[in-house]
């Protein structure tokens, strides 16, 4: 995955403007605040998947450690 939860909505919107209208979708505000701060734990997950597959990305696309 491209997207994590320690990035912040600011910063995951100004990379993948596609992101933009999930966050408006779940009343996200596109702050600095990291995602886990932000998305109650249950949520953050299925968040994140939503996230990657708009910007094209999962964990077969992504080595690990890098």
């Amino acid at each position: 995955m491209v997207i994590q939860s320690n990035m912040s909505p600011k910063a995951i919107a100004e990379v993948w403007e596609s992101t933009t209208d999930v966050f408006k979708e779940h009343n996200i505000p596109l702050t600095e605040k990291t995602l886990v701060t932000l998305v109650e734990a249950d949520a953050l997950t299925s968040l994140l998947q939503e996230l990657n597959a708009i910007v094209g990305s999962s964990t077969a696309t992504c080595i690990e450690g890098g």
